[in-house]
């Protein structure tokens, strides 16, 4: 029986740009595997590599990212097979980055094969420097002071601050005294309840820095329980009923209690200070000492098992225990301190996570599973060091690795290089020859006259037209005294507002706005249309424009994209919900699998809208349903199919922040070409496309596949390429 390959992604909601050097380690992994000393790539897993039936990489030869979003409608097959996609960094040659061309590898002729070529074939492990954690403290040894929030760090946490209006009539700790590298640190975590007031503390713990219990105490709300969340808290009705402890006792004992340079660990501590009502002025906040890329932060329980192997919150308990809770994260701080920064990095965290993740994954199934959004810049490579060619390596191992494309592509005679003619050829040659090469790299092209710089120049300031009329939309009439407060108020329940203006050309006032995602637009017009704001009956319509005449169309086909399968989106949210908060919101949803709440790539500030990613269309629609009106912390909600969920929507904000800069000075250059050849180019899009779906469908089961847009590097300008990827399974379409 043939067993299965399955690839499991994570970069929902992320941009994940992939350098040359971590596209190289997924591929010669997934070539050789472990059992030729090759090593895990750093960005992903590859589970059961031994039962991938082989590996073809499709090159689009000086394409990029900007061609396949041009030509979105014409790449039917690509955007509906490949769900997962990743931003590449362009490179000058990148053949030669791809395989590592040019290394001088001699392997010697060996009955263990591989294991002869020592480490040379080994790709080099992952720069620690681009780790977030080495990125934020650097790579020496540092005294707990260095790992205190700063008093910036703590307003952006929500950390009660003295002073702060949100404060009022909070307890101040007084713990005034200058800290040192040798001041005592003290664990502290609460368990909560809802009341009728918000969350409540109902039990205290504080442990000293040899893990010592100071303090387990029971507290009796104010006011009336809504829920116990004896699941998390394992606090019951029953336990709370003899307690008499109430807030304002635990305050004055932990004032007391507390020496005044003592600095507080604990994990989101922010949460526990919030429901004790206290402000404590130094703290080290485990979520955030460890950190993360795009903000994200580790789970307690995860932390606890990878970096002091023990386990907390065992599911056979009821509900946490705050003193284990806080002597975990007393434990990890000192371990941070201690250890330093380089050494907590090497434990790459991500990676264990994601193994742990798939730790119950069946043993018949090659899973691939990429680790969130490690962003790393492209290494600069050395003309002197050349990177060993994983080519040579397959070669000793008997394996002739298939190289087809217009150019000469390989020029050691390891490979079977064939120059072709043209794409029809060349996927002839490929039908023919690729069942028969576990590895191939297959180079089609648009022709010269098609990747001309200006004509890239041109597509690139259509592009950003066709996005800037999509996500515009008109309102109006309004009358001529009406509230432009109340307009914004209404309009951006949709969605974030890029810009706004008032239209003074018209008979009677009409608004302008543009919107930073295309569900906000879309969802301004499918519920504000025909209704009345700001007092007015109003119409609202997108610019009628000749490039947005198609954006039904285009609409609908995003809807139907893969990548945004099981996917929603939701607006209207406060900017002051945190992730935790609407993770908490919408945990009652059936089957949510994933929760990505965008934010400003400048400021790093939240946007006030979310997607939501499902484990089905279904559940994906259901929601919907439950969703729309639904209101949270005093906000009504609207939601909608998605429709650039991954990728997509961090594209479309950097080319709207660009400003026009991609092609220099020959932006506006020769138009006019571009609109005599871009009916041509279409059909040679289109055919293409065609020619990779033909392709594709040859593949065996099990069969890694990566479609690569390399991007453009030159001196008219660059370009990001794009990057898609799955493993082919029975019916046609890259695993999931």
């Amino acid at each position: 029986q043939e067993k299965s390959s399955c690839l499991s992604a994570v970069f929902f909601g992320e941009d994940c740009e992939i350098s040359h050097d971590q596209l190289y380690e997924l591929l010669k992994y997934a070539a050789l595997g472990k059992c030729h000393n090759a090593t895990q790539p750093s960005w992903c897993r590859i589970y059961h590599q031994s039962h991938l039936a082989g590996v073809v990489v499709i090159v689009l030869h000086e394409m990029s990212q900007l061609h396949f979003y041009k030509f979105y409608l014409q790449f039917k097959h690509l955007r509906k097979v490949f769900r997962h996609r990743f931003t590449l960094t362009p490179s000058a040659n990148f053949l030669a980055s791809l395989y590592g061309e040019g290394a001088n590898l001699k392997p010697q002729n060996t009955a263990q094969g591989l294991t002869s070529t020592s480490s040379e074939c080994i790709p080099k492990s992952s720069d620690l420097q681009c780790d977030p954690i080495i990125r934020k403290y650097g790579g020496k040894k540092r005294g707990l002071t260095s790992y205190t929030l700063t008093l910036e760090e703590q307003k952006k946490n929500d950390y009660p601050i003295k002073g702060s209006p949100g404060c009022k009539g909070y307890i101040y700790t007084e713990c005034d005294q200058q800290r040192t590298d040798s001041s005592p640190l003290f664990g502290l975590d609460c368990e909560m309840c809802l009341t009728a007031k918000g969350n409540e503390v109902t039990r205290v713990s504080l442990v000293d820095a040899q893990g010592q219990c100071l303090l387990n105490e029971l507290v009796k709300p104010e006011s009336t329980v809504v829920n116990y969340r004896t699941r998390f808290s394992g606090i019951t009705k029953k336990m709370l009923l003899p307690v008499k402890t109430r807030l304002s006792d635990i305050q004055t004992r932990l004032k007391r209690m507390l020496p005044h340079d003592a600095v507080l660990v604990g994990h989101s501590l922010n949460a526990d200070l919030q429901a004790l009502e206290m402000i404590h002025p130094s703290v080290i906040d485990t979520s955030l000492l460890f950190a993360r890329n795009e903000g994200r932060r580790f789970k307690l329980k995860f932390l606890a098992k990878a970096v002091l192997g023990k386990e907390i919150q065992c599911e056979q308990k009821l509900g946490h225990d705050p003193a284990e809770d806080a002597r975990a994260a007393l434990e990890l701080a000192q371990f941070f301190i201690e250890q330093g920064p380089a050494k907590v990095a090497e434990l790459n965290l991500e990676m264990l996570l994601t193994t742990e993740k798939l730790a119950d994954v069946s043993q018949n199934k090659a899973v691939l599973q990429p680790q969130g959004c490690r962003v790393q810049k492209q290494l600069n490579e050395s003309p002197h060091l050349s990177k060993p060619c994983f080519l040579d390596c397959l070669q000793v191992t008997g394996q002739k690795p298939l190289l087809l494309g217009r150019q000469e592509m390989d020029s050691s005679g390891l490979c079977q290089s064939n120059v072709s003619t043209s794409n029809k050829q060349i996927l002839q040659r490929a039908l023919e020859d690729v069942p028969l090469s576990t590895f191939s790299i297959i180079q089609f092209s648009l022709g010269p006259e098609y990747i001309a710089s200006h004509l890239l120049a041109g597509l690139c300031e259509k592009v950003r037209s066709k996005l800037t009329d999509m996500l515009t939309i008109y309102a109006g009439p309004f009358e001529e005294s009406f509230c432009l407060k109340s307009v914004k108020k209404e309009f951006g329940r949709c969605g974030p507002i890029q810009s706004l203006r008032v239209l003074t050309e018209t008979y009677q006032p009409y608004v302008c706005i543009q919107y930073e995602v295309l569900e906000a637009a879309q969802l301004a017009v499918e519920s504000l249309n025909g209704a009345e704001v700001a007092g007015s009956c109003i119409k609202v319509q997108r610019p009628v424009t000749a490039a947005v005449l198609d954006c039904d169309v285009w609409i609908k086909e995003l809807e139907l994209d893969v990548e945004n399968e099981g996917v929603i989106y939701v607006a209207g949210l406060k900017k002051s919900l945190t992730e935790t908060d609407l993770q908490e919101e919408f945990s009652q949803l059936k089957d949510l699998e994933t929760l990505f709440l965008p934010k400003d790539l400048q400021s790093g500030k939240h946007r006030n809208c979310c997607f939501l990613k499902f484990q089905n269309s279904q559940s994906a629609l259901d929601a919907l349903e439950v969703i729309n009106g639904w209101t949270v912390k005093g906000s009504k909600l609207r939601s909608r199919n998605a429709l650039a969920s991954g990728h997509l929507w961090r594209w479309i904000w950097q080319m709207n922040h660009n400003n026009g800069k991609q092609g220099g000075n020959i932006l506006y250059e020769k138009m006019e070409q571009l609109s005599d050849s871009e009916q041509d180019l279409r059909k040679k899009v289109k055919k293409l496309d065609h020619h990779i779906k033909k392709l594709y469908r040859s593949l065996q089961n099990n069969t890694l596949c990566v479609v690569l847009f390399p991007g453009v590097n030159s001196m008219h300008g660059s370009q990001s390429g794009l990057g898609l990827m799955g493993i082919k399974d029975d019916g046609g379409r890259s695993a999931c």
